[in-house]
C-alpha cells in the first residue's frame, strides 16, 4: 500500500519513483494524473507519448453500442466507465484549461438494407434485454434527427447516452494534467521491466505490454479514414452514426471543426499498412449511408493497431508472482471509454492494495492454469485479493455488429 511519496532515508532513494507508469497513451496518462495527484512520486516512461492506438481512434464512448453477446461483465465495465466520463471530462477540462471534444448529443444505430436491419435489431434487443437504453426509431424519425441520412436507411435505434470524445485533444490533455501534478515524462522506451526501478511499476503499453510481460495481448489492424466538411463548416449531422450498409459495418464520428472520422477495419494482422480495398469498403459504406460524405475532402488514411485478448476484455491487475506489476492493458476497441474507471481502479489499487470488485473479472492470471488463483491475489503491500471471476460468461453466440 502506498499512501504517500515514499521515505528519502537514504541518498539512493532519494530520485526513486513510488510509481512507473510503461506508456503514455491515455490510460498511462490518466493513472499518472491519478497517482500523483494523491501525492505520489510518478514516473512515465515513453519515447513518443499518444503515438499509438489512441492516435487512430475515434473516441466514441459507446457502452451500449459495444455491448455485445457473451460480454456482460465487459459491458458492465464500460458502463461504468461511461458513468464517470462527464466528470472526468469536467475535471480534466478545469486541471488544464483544454478542450476534449466531448460531446453528448448521443448515437444513431442504422440499417441500410432489409438484412442490415434484420442483423441489427437482434443486437438492439439483447442491449434493451440488458436493461440499456435503446429506442427503435423508423426512417421518418432517424431522418427528422439526422435529415443527411440516406433516403434508403430502412430503419435505426437511438443510444442516447453514448458519446464521444477527440483522442487527439484527450491525450495532451492529460499529459498536461499528469505534469502539473508532478508526474515526471521520460522520453525512453522500456525493454525490460528490470530496466524500471520504482516500488510499483504500471504497464500500460498497449500492444507492447505482450513482449514486457509475457500476457496474451495481440495487436488488432484497424484502418481509419478522416474527412473534412468543404468550406470549413460543422459536419452536416451531430449524432454519432454506427451502421450497416450491405453487411460492411461503418462508423461516422462529426468533430465541430468540420473532421468526420469514418471508420474502421477489424484485421487480425500486426502491420500498419493502408490498403486501397479497405479505403474503398469505407468510403463506399460511408456515403450509401450519408451521401453528403461524396463532397467532403478526404485528408487522412491511417491504420493502427488494438491492443487485443482473447477474450476482447482488459487485463487489470497485478501480474501472477509479481505482485509489484499491475498490468492496465489489453484495452482493444475500448481505450478511450475505459480511461477513467481504470485510472481510479488502478490507482486505488496502487495506494490501498485493495483490490476494487470490478477489477476481478479482469485480473491477468484468468488466461493460464499454471497460476494458481492465490498468486495473482497476493495485494500491493501483501494484502489478500479478492476472488477470481473469469470472464467465462461467453456464450456460443459470437455475432457481432463490429
Amino acid at each position: 500500500m502506498l499512501t504517500g511519496r515514499s521515505p528519502s532515508t537514504r541518498s539512493d532513494d532519494r530520485a526513486r519513483p513510488d510509481v512507473a507508469v510503461v506508456g503514455a497513451g491515455p490510460i498511462g496518462l490518466a493513472i499518472a494524473w491519478r497517482c500523483a495527484a494523491r501525492g505520489l512520486r510518478v514516473e512515465v516512461h515513453d519515447p513518443a507519448s499518444g503515438s499509438g492506438a489512441s492516435a487512430v481512434a475515434a473516441g466514441m464512448l459507446s457502452p451500449v453500442a459495444e455491448a455485445y453477446f457473451g460480454e456482460r461483465q465487459l459491458t458492465g465495465l464500460l458502463l461504468a466507465s461511461a458513468a464517470r466520463w462527464p466528470a472526468f471530462a469536467a475535471e480534466l477540462t478545469e486541471a488544464t484549461g483544454a478542450e476534449l471534444g466531448y460531446r453528448t448529443e448521443g448515437t444513431l444505430m442504422v440499417g441500410l438494407t432489409g438484412d442490415d436491419l434484420a442483423e441489427a435489431r437482434r443486437l438492439w434487443a439483447y442491449q434493451q434485454g440488458l436493461g440499456l437504453p435503446v429506442t427503435p426509431l423508423r426512417p421518418t424519425e432517424l431522418r427528422d434527427r439526422e435529415p443527411a441520412l440516406a433516403p434508403r436507411v430502412r430503419g435505426g435505434a437511438l443510444a442516447p447516452t453514448d458519446h464521444q470524445v477527440d483522442p487527439r485533444l484527450l491525450v495532451p490533455a492529460l499529459r498536461t494534467a499528469a505534469r502539473r501534478a508532478g508526474a515526471v515524462l521520460v522520453p525512453q522506451p522500456v525493454r525490460h521491466l528490470s530496466e524500471v526501478d520504482a516500488r510499483i511499476t504500471v504497464v500500460a503499453a498497449g500492444c507492447g505490454a505482450a513482449a514486457l510481460t509475457g500476457l496474451p495481448v495481440r495487436p488488432v489492424k484497424g484502418q481509419v479514414l478522416r474527412l473534412r466538411a468543404p468550406d470549413g463548416v460543422a459536419p452536416g449531422f451531430r449524432h454519432v452514426i454506427r451502421g450497416y450498409a450491405d453487411g460492411e459495418h461503418v462508423y461516422l464520428v462529426p468533430r465541430v471543426d468540420g473532421e468526420v472520422v469514418l471508420g474502421a477495419t477489424v484485421e487480425e494482422r500486426s502491420d500498419t499498412t493502408v490498403t486501397a480495398g479497405a479505403v474503398l469498403r469505407l468510403l463506399r459504406a460511408g456515403v450509401d449511408l450519408l451521401p453528403e460524405l461524396a463532397e467532403y475532402d478526404l485528408v487522412e488514411a491511417v491504420a493502427g493497431l488494438r491492443p487485443g485478448t482473447p477474450d476482447n476484455a482488459p487485463i487489470l491487475g497485478p501480474l501472477p508472482g509479481r505482485p509489484d506489476v499491475l498490468a492496465a492493458t489489453g484495452h482493444h476497441r475500448h481505450g478511450i471509454v475505459l480511461t477513467p474507471v481504470t485510472a481510479d481502479l488502478i490507482a486505488d489499487r496502487v495506494t490501498t492494495g485493495v483490490p476494487d470488485p470490478l477489477l476481478a473479472p479482469f485480473r491477468p492470471d484468468r488466461f493460464s492454469s499454471d497460476f494458481p488463483e492465490s498468486t495473482g491475489a497476493v495485494g500491493v503491500g501483501g494484502l489478500a485479493g479478492s476472488g477470481a471471476v473469469g470472464v467465462g460468461d461467453r456464450t456460443m453466440e459470437e455475432d457481432r455488429w463490429s
